[in-house]
């Protein structure tokens, strides 16, 4: 059997993201993250929340100086 994957409310996600309650509701309104549903309650994965953070994860570029030359 799957170990269980602890499932955070739509507060505590709001919390980890640093937004308002309203912006993990809209994800979950638009399907833009996993979530199930418990009777009436609506809970996001731990696991769900990690890779909607790290697929919306932009690296920094590194620039070279070379590129940052001026014309003469």
């Amino acid at each position: 059997m799957k170990p269980v994957d602890p499932l955070l409310t739509i507060t505590q996600v709001a919390e980890l993201l640093g937004t308002t309650e309203r912006f993990p509701r809209r994800l979950i309104a638009e399907r833009r993250i996993t979530f199930v549903k418990v009777g009436r309650h609506v809970r996001i994965p731990t696991s769900a929340l990690t890779e909607f953070i790290t697929a919306r994860t932009v690296q920094p570029i590194s620039i070279r100086r070379n590129s940052l030359r001026r014309a003469a």
